[in-house]
């Protein structure tokens, strides 16, 4: 593959380039398995999201490294996989979830051949320290083969093997309910800008939006801005929109926007929107209403009434 110059991609305060465009239309045929791989390492499709696109962005940059087209999805999983690891370890949650689990030791591999624990990975993933959460979910989900996993994980297929039958072990042994997600401390000045945002977002009242917003807020709307909010016509092409209804919505543990649009006479999520904010200012805003993946399974969600939902 030809280069790519350091300097393309996404530029600042601009539409994305058009050679950049290209690329994710070539790797459009991944981008839904990589979705799902970096949600369930990092437990949200939000963040899965935003680590997707750095992956994407990161492997646009580098394809002069790529020595064989034919390998671009393991190529592209072990950028994305690395992200993932990197996202962990700057949140501080690899020493919390490894904590629970400081007993381990290495034990010799038998499959567990139990029917369940392909639902339990599903639920249950995140339980697991990040190398073994790594391991089960490209060989029990994704089925990639034991050689490539470690390869990607930059470990040996015996370590591989052992991490694989520690992951189905400890997932065979969690209660029931391990699953679910630990309520979030609402802060009372976060909840408050939210409620005002969709407010006066509902009310189209753009000048009261921006006096939440800080002056150098950021702005991105994926793989079509990004910049600071200012420069972009952000909020007067949300007119396009109409009919719509923003609504705040708790997604995992965090409350994000969410804009109901009309479909097929339907209200349904067409947009969702995280929200940054520091003190009484909204200093940034993340807009995925161009990401399909991350979309559906919010429709889902909302289809299934599995979100609570404020006005």
């Amino acid at each position: 593959m030809s280069a790519a110059p350091s300097n393309v991609g996404p530029r600042e305060g601009s539409a994305i380039d058009d050679r950049y465009r290209a690329f994710l239309e070539t790797v459009s045929h991944l981008r839904s398995r990589l979705h799902r791989y970096c949600s369930r390492m990092t437990g949200s499709p939000l963040d899965g999201e935003d680590i997707m696109q750095e992956a994407l962005l990161e492997a646009y940059r580098k394809l002069d490294d790529l020595d064989k087209p034919s390998a671009l999805g393991s190529w592209l999983f072990r950028i994305a996989h690395n992200r993932a690891i990197d996202f962990l370890r700057r949140r501080e949650l690899r020493p919390a979830v490894e904590a629970a689990f400081a007993d381990d030791e290495l034990v010799d591999f038998t499959t567990t051949g139990d029917p369940g624990v392909a639902h339990a990975i599903e639920r249950l993933v995140l339980r697991l320290p990040p190398k073994e959460r790594a391991c089960v979910l490209l060989k029990d989900v994704f089925d990639y083969p034991l050689a490539e996993i470690a390869e990607l994980t930059e470990t040996t297929i015996g370590g591989v093997k052992a991490a694989l039958f520690r992951a189905r072990t400890k997932l065979a042994a969690l209660p029931e309910d391990a699953g679910s997600v630990p309520a979030m401390r609402t802060d009372p000045q976060r909840a408050e800008l939210l409620r005002l945002y969709v407010e006066r977002f509902n009310q189209r009242d753009w000048d009261g939006v921006r006096d939440l917003v800080s002056a150098d807020a950021r702005l991105q709307v994926y793989e079509r801005f990004e910049g600071l909010m200012r420069e972009s016509p952000y909020f007067l092409r949300n007119e396009q929109w109409l009919p719509w209804l923003a609504m705040v919505a708790t997604i995992g543990s965090e409350d994000v926007v969410v804009i109901l649009r009309e479909t097929e006479g339907r209200m349904l999520p067409g947009a969702v929107v995280r929200i940054e904010t520091s003190g009484d200012r909204i200093v940034g805003v993340r807009d995925y209403r161009h990401c399909p993946w991350v979309n559906r399974g919010i429709v889902r969600l909302f289809e299934n009434r599995s979100l609570p939902w404020t006005v």
